[in-house]
């Protein structure tokens, strides 16, 4: 017989366990280590933006339009960000439907410090993925640098960002994705950053008009320094965007890590020796050109595939992605003014489909969708980049007209004469 005292010092107890039991519980959630790691990488994706692609698209393009490059990307970064915090967010990962998301955590609604997602703050989370949101329509500016508006840019951004990418993280990467349901691989955006943005900016391109002079006057990059700068800034960043897709800081993080960095380096040498075979000379622009297609093309794949399946990616995106150039120009006669489609788009599709055998274990990869052969993997694969490619696209398309009959869309031919700097932003770099 347990005397009455003692049971009510165990129910007072057990009462007290009952309240606070919760509060341990969120507390301990939040792994520090998994927080220190994403905190890390969200700051690397952000590096990636501003100021990597800024300097590398900088560098390309001719010195009377560094600054409206520069400006694009800085004001895509705080427009997006914006965006993000006030609904864009919600509509990505909130709501239960497969196909669109829902604005119940519009401004953050609920997110309060201690609410989580996985074993990171949901705040950390956010931001990570703000940064995503912040560089797939900067990728874009490549495709129509020295020509358009910037009020153009801007509302092109905004409405791009609702119609394309908002859609496609939530099919991919929300938990409620018909694409992620369904078995879709695509870790870090091969899928929802590069064939959106690759395909959108192709058409873009094409409906906006080539440059003048376009294609037999240009002149070349203005300052491979920059791009070389640009180009490195965007190799140490993009350990942050695949790796802390991971989401935590253990094995599989670093084996994304390494086969990110194995990846981009072995499509630069291929690069380089294309280049070298075909014109006699290997150039610095060209090399790094190669390091962005291998990060691109891994990017999908890189947290299923080893160290081997990485090479073989890097090579593939060393050659392919080089004659994609070529095809895109040449052939198609589209001013892709930075090889946007060329680079990110044929190397983040090619990416998305190849993991589906490249992740085999005897290859050092973790394998495909559980239950899933490597030819049903990539029957799903191409599921998911072709319904992504053909809502870009006619999305694209509905925006640019509506980017036309408002604002308008491209500069006057003296505008683009004198240069964007001075007639759009009033502004020059004089040390140039």
């Amino acid at each position: 017989m347990i005397p009455t005292i003692q049971l009510k010092k165990r129910f007072i107890i057990a009462l007290g366990l009952f309240f606070t039991a919760p509060l341990f519980a969120q507390e301990s959630a939040a792994d520090s280590g998994d927080t220190a790691w994403m905190l890390t990488a969200t700051c690397l994706v952000l590096i990636m933006t501003l100021p990597g692609l800024a300097l590398f698209y900088a560098g390309l393009v001719r010195s009377k339009n560094i600054l409206s490059v520069l400006m694009h990307c800085f004001a895509i970064a705080c427009l997006a960000s914006v965006m993000w915090v006030a609904f864009l967010y919600s509509f990505a990962f909130k709501g239960s439907n497969g196909f669109v998301g829902d604005f119940s955590a519009a401004f953050l609604r609920g997110v309060t410090a201690d609410s989580t997602v996985g074993t990171i703050p949901e705040t950390v989370f956010i931001m990570f993925q703000m940064t995503f949101a912040i560089i797939t329509p900067a990728l874009i500016i490549g495709a129509f640098v020295e020509r358009m508006k910037f009020s153009a840019v801007m509302l092109f951004s905004a409405l791009w960002l609702i119609l394309v990418y908002a859609p496609a993280v939530h099919w991919v990467w929300s938990d409620a994705g018909w694409m992620l349901n369904n078995g879709t691989i695509d870790l870090a955006g091969g899928i929802v950053v590069h064939a959106t943005a690759a395909i959108s900016a192709l058409i873009l391109a094409k409906m906006v008009g080539p440059r003048r002079g376009f294609p037999k006057t240009l002149t070349p990059p203005h300052s491979p320094s920059l791009v070389m700068i640009g180009a490195s800034l965007l190799w140490f960043g993009w350990f942050g965007f695949n790796a802390g897709s991971q989401l935590s800081a253990g094995g599989s993080a670093g084996m994304t890590m390494l086969v990110t960095h194995i990846s981009a380096a072995t499509a630069s040498l291929t690069w380089m020796i294309v280049e070298k075979v075909r014109t006699g000379k290997p150039g610095l622009v060209g090399i790094v050109t190669g390091m962005v297609a291998g990060l691109a093309s891994i990017t999908p794949a890189s947290g299923n595939v080893g160290p081997m399946g990485a090479i073989i990616i890097g090579l593939l995106a060393g050659v392919v992605c080089y004659f994609a150039c070529d095809l895109v120009k040449s052939k198609m006669g589209i001013d892709d003014s930075l090889d946007v489609f060329a680079v990110h788009g044929i190397g983040g599709i090619m990416g998305t489909l190849l993991v589906s055998f490249l992740a085999s274990e005897a290859l050092g990869g973790s394998g495909v969708s559980e239950g899933k052969s490597a030819i049903q993997q990539f029957g799903i694969q191409i599921l998911g980049v072709g319904f992504t490619l053909v809502w870009s696209a006619v999305a694209t398309i509905i925006i640019v007209k509506i980017c036309k009959a408002t604002v308008g869309l491209r500069v006057s031919p003296e505008t683009e004469e004198e240069g964007l700097d001075l007639a759009e932003h009033g502004e020059k770099d004089y040390n140039l």
